[in-house]
């Protein structure tokens, strides 16, 4: 019983310890994929020509939300788009 709980807490330690660092290189690149995507989906509002522009306009709402973070992430201090004041 004791052996069986002390094997499960080495058990757990070395897959954190293995399993953390592929799980930020993961995030890390989720965070790069979504960022891309959402400037592909701004990209006209934010004045880069967009040929799929009428059907990004249908996901602006669901961007939005977060907006402010990925703005600040990119390092714009303020909204880069004239009419949305997030800041």
């Amino acid at each position: 019983m004791i052996l069986a709980r002390i094997w499960c807490q080495v058990h757990d330690f070395y897959r954190e310890f293995f399993e953390l660092p592929a799980r930020r290189a993961r995030a890390l690149e989720q965070r790069r994929q979504d960022d891309f995507f959402r400037l592909l989906i701004l990209s006209e509002q934010l004045g880069i020509p967009n040929p799929a522009a009428f059907y990004c306009l249908e996901l602006t709402p669901f961007l939005l939300e977060d907006f402010h973070a990925w703005h600040r992430r990119m390092g714009m201090e303020h909204s880069p788009v004239p009419g949305l004041r997030c800041c």
